[in-house]
């Protein structure tokens, strides 16, 4: 791990110079709350130029019983996505609008708990929030999205049950982020 964080700082550090004269390509990394708040984790790098910005993520979600179908536990995610974000202010400030493709593999239990089913699921996602700066470098990002199952498993069965993940998948949370 402290190898792949050396790496992204070093790319960050070149990534800052300018290119041509003109606005420059700028990098970051972001950890977002809701992810460690249930048990989980979450990371994601970027790298943008003027007011866009793409993002690469990884994530470990534990969802929480009470937005799980009834009858079911231990809905656990394992998330990559790659998106692309569009800001209205320079220096990747103030609101911004993304889109993204996203892929979840994930392990399920029925309330019974005797034994767990493995699906996959391929989501378009929409969101926005809001960088605001702390410093130079650090910022805080309050984000909502919306996740639309496109693909993937269905009529998934576990312990006698059928599990059929959700169409429509809302998100909020909070990033912490690091502009190198």
């Amino acid at each position: 791990m402290k190898k792949y964080f050396i790496s992204f700082l070093l790319l960050g550090l070149i990534l800052d110079q300018p290119v041509f004269g003109q606005n420059k390509i700028s990098a970051g990394v972001e950890l977002d709350v809701l992810p460690y708040l249930t048990g989980g984790y979450f990371g994601a790098v970027w790298l943008g130029k003027g007011n866009v910005r793409g993002r690469a993520l990884y994530a470990s979600v534990n969802m929480p019983d009470f937005i799980v179908e009834e009858g079911f536990t231990n809905n656990q995610i394992k998330s990559f996505a790659v998106l692309g974000d569009y800001f209205f202010k320079s220096n990747f400030k103030g609101f911004w609008l993304g889109a993204g493709l996203v892929y979840w593999s994930g392990i399920i239990q029925s309330d019974q708990k005797i034994e767990k089913a493995n699906y996959e699921s391929y989501l378009v996602n929409g969101s926005m929030g809001y960088n605001l700066r702390l410093g130079k470098h650090f910022y805080l990002s309050p984000w909502a999205g919306l996740s639309l199952r496109v693909e993937g498993d269905r009529n998934i069965e576990v312990d006698g049950s059928i599990y059929n993940p959700p169409v429509l998948n809302p998100e909020l949370s909070l990033k912490l982020g690091y502009q190198f």
